[in-house]
């Protein structure tokens, strides 16, 4: 090994000999092969000693810039803190003025969006834990300001226990966004997607959230508020996803997909469902939405169309009457008309199709959901009624 080493040496710094000439004269230089090692040794340990250093002084900067974002860190809570005794101390009236107006903001929250029975539930989980004793930062505040402040102990102690309700809603609400992403994905659409359509519009003049002097929401509300809206969002759009049986007693007689067309016999997609049943048969919104179309369609023959958001319109042909008009908002189950053979039928049916962005889909995958995305929409469907009335 060691001769190959030196081998190797002895190809790459052979002895070198260099001519000069000078006034007539030529000159002889010789470079040994050691001279020639010996510098690029010294440059190669230059090399490596700047590295060294050069990488001492990252991992110094970088641990000084950590030690200096926990130091910031750390103030702000003790600036938190500091600033919460400091309310207390100027006046505990205002500072209950912020508490019931922090209240009403939660009660209108559990209202809108969790329901009484949630909230009850949370709410004992949060005594709960409160009593154990809580570490988090709002407790400690709370301690802090009850031995600085005594009059206002009980002030503190439920504004963090407000905070710790905030915390177990904003959860709450996260496991319920969660479980109405899954259950959409299910359908084979997109979550986002179906978020971002079923967001409800606002507006208004903007009127700032304070109490007395200028106290300001904790950040913890405006990230409930957040996940709130985007569960509101989600579960909205579930809602509108077709997944009820379209026809009372379905009996199904052709299927979606390709198969030979009963006129022709030639091979055609079929871009629906057929069901059979009894002339006059009732005719069922399969989700909630809004008419737009109830006429005669070619092929179809009387056809209604309900358009559910986020793109889906459900089509149901060869009605034998039609009993909505466009522009009619319908609810899940809701009569549209009787079952019938009008158009290119061979027989009394219902052909129901799913379109998505005008895409013919499968229908049967909305129709066979599974329970758990079914009782997810349930739910979400009750807390939307809820909030009708």
């Amino acid at each position: 090994m060691r001769k190959r080493v030196t081998d190797a040496l002895a190809l790459w710094f052979p002895d070198r000999e260099f001519f000069m000439r000078s006034q007539g004269q030529i000159k002889f230089v010789k470079v040994s092969a050691r001279l020639q090692m010996t510098v690029a040794g010294a440059v190669v340990a230059a090399l490596l000693l700047w590295l060294v250093v050069t990488l001492a002084m990252l991992v110094s900067q970088y641990s000084i810039s950590m030690e200096r974002m926990a130091l910031v860190q750390r103030q702000a809570e003790i600036e938190s803190s500091a600033s919460r005794v400091k309310a207390y101390r100027s006046s505990v009236e205002d500072v209950a003025k912020d508490l019931e107006k922090r209240q009403a903001f939660l009660e209108d929250i559990v209202t809108s969006y969790i329901g009484e029975q949630a909230a009850g539930e949370d709410a004992s989980a949060v005594v709960g834990a409160m009593d154990k004793g809580s570490s988090d930062e709002a407790a400690q505040t709370a301690r802090k300001i009850s031995a600085m402040v005594p009059e206002a102990a009980g002030l503190a102690r439920m504004e963090a226990r407000q905070i710790a309700f905030v915390e177990q809603l904003t959860r709450a609400a996260t496991v319920r966004a969660r479980n109405a992403e899954q259950a959409i994905r299910k359908f084979g659409l997109n979550p986002e997607t179906v978020a971002r359509a079923s967001a409800s519009a606002q507006g208004g003049p903007f009127i700032p959230f304070k109490g007395s002097g200028n106290a300001r929401l904790d950040p913890r509300f405006t990230t409930l508020g957040q996940t709130l809206a985007r569960m509101d969002a989600l579960e909205r759009g579930l809602v509108a996803i077709p997944s009820g049986t379209p026809a009372v007693a379905p009996a199904i007689t052709s299927g979606f997909g390709y198969r030979r067309d009963p006129f022709t016999g030639a091979a055609a997609l079929h871009s629906g469902i057929d069901f059979k049943g009894a002339p006059g048969s009732p005719i069922l919104a399969a989700a909630q939405g809004k008419i737009v179309f109830a006429g005669v369609k070619s092929g179809y023959g009387n056809c209604v169309e309900v358009a559910h958001g986020n793109g889906l319109v459900t089509r149901y042909a060869h009605m034998s009457s039609i009993g909505v008009r466009v522009g009619q908002k319908v609810d899940k189950g809701e009569r549209l008309g009787g079952m019938g053979s009008t158009g290119r039928s061979t027989g009394t049916h219902l052909h129901f199709e799913v379109r998505h962005n005008d895409r013919a889909m499968n229908p049967r995958p909305f129709l066979e959901a599974n329970r758990d995305v079914l009782k997810i929409q349930a739910v979400a469907e009750q807390r939307t009624d809820d909030a009708a009335r």
